[in-house]
């Protein structure tokens, strides 16, 4: 197996690895934030309104953090397996 051919993988698996991190991470701060939105509801209003906004937060925070922790991700895995140079 070449270097370049280990550089390709290990980069890869950085990219995928933080931007699944990413999504998970993404969607729970999202929900978090945006359940906040239905925190002066009674009982029965705030249980509806969760259930309505958590989808959307969800779909709108994982896709945020996927991208996010995907690029991240690919540019630590290019700086880790980078070649050094000598001068």
């Amino acid at each position: 197996m070449t270097n370049t051919y280990k550089r390709i993988l290990i980069c890869t698996f950085l990219a995928l690895t933080s931007g699944l991190g990413g999504a998970v991470m993404g969607g729970q701060i999202t929900v978090l934030l945006h359940s906040q939105k239905c925190q002066n509801q009674s009982w029965g209003f705030k249980e509806m309104c969760h259930a309505l906004i958590t989808p959307g937060a969800t779909w709108q925070g994982s896709t945020g953090g996927i991208w996010t922790g995907t690029v991240l991700g690919a540019f630590v895995g290019g700086l880790v397996t980078k070649k050094s140079s000598h001068w």
